[in-house]
């Protein structure tokens, strides 16, 4: 708002809102530039007229009168422009409104930062770890776990990175597909919308899965209610005789299922106690080899488990203490690894072996529990309730990402978004009819776009970075480049072993 007088000009003491912007600022957080107050609503309602305010003010407006504020050439330099404690906003009435410096959205404190991050990243694996240690070897899967959450953490941290390195560019709304059309120009764009994609439907094609899969344990356990078919809490009973095995599931992102799910795994390994027996390279009728060649189908698992490298950057701009961002990612990666090996680990070695063998551990361990077990009921009841919830928004999402690229509107019209969801649920009910794997569509999914978004694009963009400002040296390249041969060789290994 503004106080005009006969000639249109804008008196002193006013603002005319959205022609003085100060060139330091979010172009979408721009605020009115200092000018004298007189009636100043705030904590100190005295008068605050000076000589320096009115000189500063006159600066301001000469400026102004330079160029239109859409020219970057003339916008007044950062001395011109004065503390934001200083700056006022002026209504018709005459009346000051202070202006409260830094970003209107609410920042969140580190804690809130870290449990954030480990609630979005408890998603679509942690029911698979036990499947994905047994897969690996029990000591081999503690290994590749650790390794696993090192290296995601380390290419994490690059994503974060990497809008820092771009000079003369307001990198302040950039999100990484931004970041890689920089770099990478259309390709870029483009093959990051692709992976997003791989990311975001496989994850559809799970809950569908899993819902399906809930919904008929969920059915069960009411019919053997009714007829009073007692529980159990052995392992390998869900509908199988003793020694056969069954197919499984996965658990949403949800603090109050994965604070369930912890008491629920530790319950059943108090009751059930620990049952291991180390054979490092040989199997027997009950135990499996520490060291396996099927380890890739647990790094496959725990690429996706971790990935949270396309969202990264929104997250961490809610941080309060921006400083404290590396710190916090890390704590945060630190409580994820712990979940899931907790998970994996108590769930493996409850196993109850003899008498069943643990390769009979499934994808989705609660599919080892019988449908009567009422604690494991209230968990598939909990996940399915949940995931009939989020499964629309995983929608929304690919929609408007798939949309708004190729039609540039999020609706283009029914027709193409019928077509879009026929082809996502139609996907999801077939696996869930010829192929209810979790495991096994989770660790293609999670190696597919993890190719792209953990291992080769952030490693290529940080080489780009270093050679334009001629700081790349020979150790980071072979690290980096070993790097994109890591997530070459972990889809490729989905494939073939």
């Amino acid at each position: 708002t503004s106080i005009m007088d006969e000639d249109s000009k804008p008196l002193l003491g006013s603002v005319q809102a959205g022609e003085y912007y100060t060139d330091s600022l979010d172009p979408k957080q721009r605020r009115p530039f200092h000018v004298e107050p007189r009636n100043i609503v705030g904590d100190d309602p005295q008068e605050r007229v000076s000589a320096e305010a009115a000189a500063l003010s006159s600066r301001v407006h000469y400026y102004g009168r330079l160029t239109a504020s859409s020219d970057p050439l003339l916008v007044p330099p950062d001395h011109v422009i004065p503390s934001p404690e200083d700056i006022y906003i002026y209504s018709p009435l005459g009346t000051a409104f202070k202006v409260r410096g830094g970003d209107s959205t609410a920042k969140n404190p580190s804690i809130v930062t870290i449990f954030a991050i480990w609630n979005t990243m408890m998603g679509t694996s942690i029911l698979s770890m036990p499947w994905g240690i047994k897969q690996a070897g029990f000591t081999l899967g503690i290994i590749i776990i650790v390794l696993m959450g090192l290296l995601t953490l380390y290419c994490c941290y690059r994503v974060l990175k990497s809008t820092k390195s771009i000079p003369y560019e307001d990198t302040s709304d950039w999100e990484f597909p931004d970041v890689c059309k920089y770099y990478f120009g259309g390709f870029g764009k483009w093959s990051s919308l692709v992976f997003s994609l791989v990311s975001l439907i496989g994850a559809m094609v799970v809950y569908w899965v899993l819902m399906s899969n809930f919904l008929f344990n969920t059915g069960k356990f009411i019919y053997n209610y009714v007829h009073n078919v007692s529980s159990s809490d052995a392992f390998g009973t869900n509908g199988t005789d003793r020694g056969e095995c069954t197919q499984g599931s996965i658990i949403i992102t949800g603090t109050l299922s994965v604070v369930y799910l912890i008491f629920l795994v530790t319950y059943k390994a108090i009751r059930l106690g620990f049952h291991l027996d180390f054979h490092w390279f040989d199997s027997s009728t009950f135990f499996l080899p520490e060291f396996r060649s099927l380890f890739p189908q647990l790094s496959g698992v725990l690429t996706l488990a971790f990935f949270i490298h396309n969202c990264i950057i929104t997250l961490m701009k809610n941080n309060k203490h921006q400083e404290n961002n590396v710190r916090d990612l890390s704590l945060a990666y630190l409580l994820v690894g712990l979940t899931y090996l907790y998970v994996g680990v108590l769930i493996f070695a409850a196993f109850p072996s003899p008498p069943l063998s643990k390769d009979c551990i499934e994808p989705n361990f609660l599919d080892n529990f019988p449908s009567s077990d009422v604690l494991v009921f209230v968990a598939r009841t909990g996940l399915l309730f949940q995931m009939t919830t989020v499964y629309p928004l995983l929608g929304y999402l690919v929609r408007v990402q798939l949309m708004g690229q190729l039609f540039g509107d999020h609706y283009p019209g029914f027709l193409h978004v019928f077509i879009l969801n026929i082809v996502v649920v139609g996907t999801g009910v077939l696996m869930a009819r010829f192929y209810p794997n979790i495991g096994s569509i989770s660790r293609y999914s999670g190696a597919i776009c993890g190719l792209a978004l953990v291992f080769v694009l952030p490693s290529l963009i940080h080489m780009v970075s270093l050679k334009r400002r001629g700081e790349l040296r020979w150790p980071s390249a072979v690290f980096h480049s070993f790097l994109v041969l890591l997530g070459v060789a972990n889809l490729f290994g989905q494939f073939f072993m």
